[in-house]
């Protein structure tokens, strides 16, 4: 019986033995693969970095961009304002102009017109007939 026991002692020691060992070596891989992966979060954090500040200066030019395309589109849209605004006086200073003239012609029509009227009644007159019953 004291064999046995002096066996199952060395049995329980072995066993413990062995479960320290595993237990050191899970320990040291598990120490060793958080010290890998620190240094692979340290390292994405460092290539993180420029790409954080490549982004900041890329919506910061795109920012501006829209800002400078803005005050194109409103430039433009002023002058097509204006540029509305001067054809549109130029339309109505023409059309004005060509009333103008065309009063005059007219007038100056119906002045001939009438001279050449009267010129015929005279004439009508001179054969003895009365220019209201023809």
């Amino acid at each position: 019986m004291e064999h046995k026991l002096q066996s199952e002692r060395l049995d329980r020691k072995d066993v413990s033995a062995d479960l320290i060992r595993q237990y050191k070596t899970m320990q040291s891989e598990l120490t060793s693969k958080v010290r890998r992966l620190d240094e692979e979060v340290t390292q994405l954090r460092q290539q993180l970095a420029p790409c954080q500040e490549e982004l900041r200066t890329e919506r910061r030019d795109r920012e501006q961009m829209e800002k400078e395309k803005d005050a194109i589109i409103a430039e433009l849209q002023n002058k097509l304002d204006n540029m509305e605004t001067e054809y549109e006086k130029i339309l109505h200073d023409t059309l004005d102009s060509l009333l103008s003239q065309l009063k005059e012609t007219r007038l100056g029509w119906e002045s001939r017109s009438t001279a050449i009227h009267q010129g015929y009644k005279d004439l009508l007159c001179d054969f003895g007939l009365i220019p209201l019953d023809i």
